[in-house]
């Protein structure tokens, strides 16, 4: 049995199988899952869990270069926004801001989309991964 890191077994696969450049999707409960893209479904009810404690759990076992979000976080949601800009900054990483509908049609090139319990609106992030050498 796994001691520490993420233990959601199908979670854990999808990220030990992420290459360079392959995105992941995480989402509020209500982020549309495109046809044919992996659901992990990890929402158990409103809330839980959160967006951020699924972002700790990806961001620790995966390396990332880039992190698309919806635009409207800047003003719908402002606190999911500011945490988005500090983590970029903070980790060099590339953010990149398009409108919503333009970021659903991008989660359709994702491995999987996440799916949280998070009911917060624009609280969805596609995560590009780098190489970790």
């Amino acid at each position: 049995m796994k001691k520490i890191g993420c233990l959601n077994s199908e979670l854990s696969y999808v990220i030990s199988k992420l290459g360079h450049f392959d995105t992941l999707t995480i989402g509020d409960c209500g982020l549309p899952v495109p046809k044919g893209v992996q659901r992990i479904d990890l929402a158990v009810t409103y809330g839980v869990p959160s967006f951020d404690d699924v972002f700790k759990v990806v961001d620790a076992e995966a390396k990332f270069q880039k992190a698309t979000i919806a635009s409207e976080a800047k003003t719908q949601n402002p606190e999911f926004y500011n945490k988005m800009v500090t983590w970029a900054k903070e980790n060099n990483i590339e953010l990149v801001e398009v409108p919503h509908e333009e970021f659903k049609k991008q989660s359709a090139s994702s491995v999987a989309v996440i799916r949280t319990g998070e009911c917060h609106p624009y609280c969805n992030v596609i995560l590009e991964s780098n190489v970790s050498f």
